[in-house]
């Protein structure tokens, strides 16, 4: 029973002890440090305000490696691409700065996304400072704002983030839609779930 008890309590220590850096950012805000420039791996520098659309702008902090986001890769494409269909813009935020030596870094990253296929902006959100802006502590976690900068959404890309097949309702696709149709967005914030962002201590 003893061995039985220490081999757990480390567990329910990590549950316990995490404590998030920030609280979310609260629904109606605006997009935070809009003009903060961060390395895109496409080329160049990229600011929010460079990457919103006319439609508003999807933010979604994700990473290379977590098996959430690989869990989730085909619903990131897919939301990803509704969005810009939608001429919302999308940038997708690596705070990963502990890991930026490593599976995280900006060449791992460029490698990522050419592999993904993807066609927006894949940022390197240095130090976590839009992660910390944002009260963002979570892969994949996303941030929808409206055409006028205001947060509508937050939250997961669905109900189901561990199993696909097993997903009833797309949180995120279901609030473009009703934004995009003038609606009131009927569920606005649900539960990120996936690995810690990994900022420097």
């Amino acid at each position: 029973m003893k061995k039985l008890l220490f081999a757990v309590f480390p567990v329910f220590a990590a549950f316990f002890l995490y404590v998030p850096v920030a609280d979310p950012l609260p629904l109606g805000s605006a997009i935070p440090n809009p003009e903060l420039k961060m390395k895109d791996v496409s080329g160049g520098e990229i600011s929010l305000k460079d990457a919103r659309k006319k439609n508003g702008l999807l933010v979604m902090f994700s990473c290379n490696t977590c098996p959430y986001v690989i869990k989730n890769q085909g619903r990131t494409y897919e939301a990803c691409k509704y969005a810009a269909g939608n001429d919302i813009g999308v940038a997708i935020l690596n705070s990963n700065e502990a890991n930026r030596d490593g599976a995280d870094s900006f060449e791992e990253m460029k490698d990522y996304a050419k592999a993904q296929s993807y066609n927006w902006h894949y940022l390197v959100d240095k130090n976590a400072a839009q992660a910390d802006a944002f009260g963002a502590n979570r892969t994949p976690e996303c941030f929808l704002f409206d055409a006028g900068g205001k947060l509508v959404y937050h939250g997961a890309i669905d109900d189901n983030p561990g199993d696909a097949a097993a997903v009833s309702r797309k949180h995120l696709l279901t609030a473009i839609d009703e934004m995009k149709a003038g609606k009131d967005i009927s569920v606005k914030q649900s539960r990120s779930v996936g690995c810690a962002i990994k900022r420097l201590n």
